[in-house]
């Protein structure tokens, strides 16, 4: 009989695939790559058409002489690496370092790994899509390129060892724009008002909130306002204006895309986005389940559609009907095709097998693994599921012409939420809505009113991170991970209870990326260049012609930066603070974590220093220096040199004017001063000497 050899990329995916096969098959994995650009030099010739020079990876010389004594034995050999661009060049690669032209070769895909698709693929082995192999190699040029050309220039301005990416780049900026919104946002005081009216026949009052008055809606702005509006409601009768009684649909959701899993894997279970994809492949590739062996648990997680095939789809149905009850059956296919940067190549994220309920695996599978699986099971249970039903009843009251507002809604179908009710959704509202009609007497118990600011925005967080480089097209499935991880580990930014913040060292790169490549860390031309790595993926446009075009103007770009730096002596600052052990003036460095003190002596004396840096701001608890600061994980905050005999410390720089309205210090936003104290609220313009300095900075 003929012998096949079927090539994977990891053991695990071939321990799942081995057992779906006949004897006269061997499964063998590559472990990923075996090929790549070389990491010592540039290994792509800018002279002759931007030809890359591919070389083993170090390390793989082992691997490659297994497959190639496997590849021997065989008849014909199947690349079997993922169904995407990564995978198919990975086949590619391993098609010319196994020396495979002159033997029956074949490439197969599959989007789950399970029996029926791993046959069904067999039946359908291709040859090797160069389309999609040259969108990789299209990527993977523009990356080294980039990479190679700017980091250098990092090294001579800032610090060896920094990097710039052309996505990386762009998230970085992203976070330090962010940044400088929140730091720049002036809150804005409102207040609001509610009134608690007994109603007859009920012990409990009813809340009601105050929404205007007849012309429409009314927005308290300060509290001279509001007692504006208490003095003419001060005696008023309040009745019953109108009732509304209606039903609101809340739809099921769309079943996961990589981008929405690590979203929610993030916000539901506060899982690094690396983490998700690492456990995610677990489930992928197989994991041993007893009395089954190793099976695929989900299909391939790199995907941006939200396409459910008709069979797993049909399968769903039933499963729910027989579970749930007819009732609960979704009406139609619920999938979205969004916009010109879905590739919709591969289906949404789901479970392979509907049967293997994550209640029945718990016991198999690790806690992590476990708390993905159920969230991406439940997550496609609810996709194919009917809507929740809501009764609402809403009650417009009006007291001597203003309006206030008391509405409550009931749960009267769960629906999806039976399965993924993740924000704990419940009936809201006071039930006494239900008996009252406009005939109800209503009487003031008591106002409550509150005073509240306007809130900057969130710091990005994974999550969200995520979700935006999605939405401006950067990026894709596959790059999302990999680049946060980077610029974390890079120590750009700093990650405290999910929130993404910049250090300083961040900040200094984010500002050399925009003053000599705006381009690279623009995010409309990172997201043109995306779609135009879809177009060479859909044989529209050569690969080598997107590099042809991109690579003159960072080659200008490059060379201005360089003649710029050579005109700047980059020497360390001296400070005025001592060595206390040999007394030379300690100089000020860049390390792994921003800028330290440092013993120019070195090697002799290797002394070292934290290095605050006075701002020339007195303390305002107790008159000693205000210096700038770093938390133990590089963020930026200002605090008094004498810490911890004084414990003043604050986010916002802050300034040596008092506040007018209570005498508290002042913190800078922007170009406007803000009283330190939110409940007071007072802004006014920042000093025009303070001003000078700021835009100096």
């Amino acid at each position: 009989m003929p012998k096949y050899l079927v090539i994977v990329e990891s053991p695990a995916k071939a321990k799942t695939i081995n057992k779906f096969l006949g004897k006269n098959y061997t499964v063998i994995a590559s472990n990923g790559h075996v090929r790549d650009l070389p990491k010592s030099t540039m290994g792509i010739d800018l002279e002759h058409n931007f030809e890359p020079k591919y070389i083993t990876i170090r390390g793989k010389g082992e691997v490659l002489a297994a497959l190639r004594k496997e590849v021997k034995k065989a008849d014909k050999v199947y690349l079997a690496t993922d169904p995407d661009r990564e995978g198919e060049a990975i086949s590619w690669h391993l098609y010319y370092a196994l020396k495979l032209e002159n033997k029956k070769c074949s490439r197969i895909t599959f989007n789950e790994i399970t029996k029926n698709a791993v046959k069904e693929s067999l039946k359908h082995a291709r040859e090797i899509d160069m389309d999609l192999v040259d969108a990789q190699q299209a990527r993977r040029v523009l990356d080294r390129i980039v990479g190679y050309k700017i980091s250098p220039l990092l090294w001579a301005k800032i610090k060896r060892g920094l990097s710039a990416g052309r996505v990386q780049s762009v998230a970085l900026r992203l976070i330090c724009d962010r940044e400088e919104e929140i730091s720049a946002f002036i809150p804005e005081e409102y207040w609001s008002l509610d009134a608690f009216l007994n109603v007859k026949g009920s012990k409990k009052p009813l809340e009601a909130k105050f929404a205007g008055d007849k012309d429409g809606k009314i927005e308290i702005k300060n509290e001279e306002q509001l007692n504006k509006i208490l003095a003419e409601l001060e005696g008023a009768e309040f009745h019953v204006d109108s009732v509304k009684t209606g039903e609101r649909i809340k739809k099921a959701p769309l079943p996961f895309t990589t981008s929405t899993m690590q979203q929610d894997a993030s916000s539901k279970l506060n899982f690094p986005t690396a983490k998700t994809m690492r456990i995610a492949q677990q489930l992928y590739e197989g994991v041993d389940i007893k009395g089954k062996g190793t099976v695929g648990l989900i299909t391939y997680l790199r995907t941006d559609s939200t396409r459910i095939s008709e069979e797993a789809d049909k399968n769903a149905r039933e499963f729910i009907s027989e579970t749930y009850g007819s009732d609960f059956v979704g009406n139609g296919q619920v999938s979205k095709k969004d916009g010109k940067n879905v590739q919709d190549a591969h289906e949404a994220i789901r479970p392979t097998y509907i049967e293997n309920t994550p209640a029945s695996l718990k016991e198999q599978l690790s806690r992590d693994q476990f708390r993905l699986y159920q969230l991406i099971w439940n997550r496609f249970m609810a996709s194919r599921m009917s809507a929740a039903k809501y009764e609402t009843t809403s009650v417009k009251i009006d007291a001597n012409g203003y309006r206030f507002n008391a509405s409550a809604s009931k749960i009267v179908f769960d629906g999806f939420l039976t399965v993924y009710n993740i924000d704990n959704e419940k009936s809201k509202g006071n039930v006494i809505l239900k008996s009252i009609d406009t005939s109800t007497e209503l009487k003031l118990k008591e106002f409550d009113h509150k005073q509240h600011f306007t809130q900057p925005p969130a710091h990005y967080t994974e999550a969200t991170l995520v979700r935006t480089l999605e939405e401006q097209g950067i990026g894709r499935p596959s790059t999302y991970a990999p680049t946060i991880s980077t610029i974390i580990a890079r120590r750009y930014v700093v990650k405290e209870k999910k929130n993404l913040y910049m250090t300083e060292l961040g900040e200094a790169v984010n500002t050399m990326m925009k003053k000599a490549f705006p381009s690279i860390v623009d995010v409309h031309f990172t997201a043109t260049m995306e779609a135009l790595l879809d177009m060479v993926e859909e044989g529209k446009v050569h690969w080598k012609s997107v590099v042809e075009n991109f690579y003159p103007d960072l080659k200008e770009a490059v060379e201005a930066a360089e003649k710029e730096l050579e005109q700047v002596t980059i020497e360390d600052e001296v400070t005025d603070v001592v060595c206390d052990q040999c007394g030379r003036n300690m100089v000020v460095k860049y390390g792994p974590y921003g800028k330290f003190l440092a013993c120019p002596g070195f090697p002799d004396c290797r002394n070292t220093k934290p290095h605050f840096e006075k701002i020339g701001v007195p303390c305002p608890l107790c008159g000693k220096e205000v210096v700038l600061k770093k938390t133990k994980k590089g963020r930026k905050y200002y605090g008094c040199e004498d810490n911890p005999e004084c414990e003043f410390m604050s986010w916002q720089k802050p300034s040596t004017v008092k506040c007018e309205r209570c005498g508290k210090y002042m913190v800078e936003k922007g170009k406007k001063l803000v009283c330190s104290d939110e409940h007071c609220g007072y802004v006014c313009d920042l000093p025009k000497e303070e001003e000078v300095t700021k835009n100096k900075e």
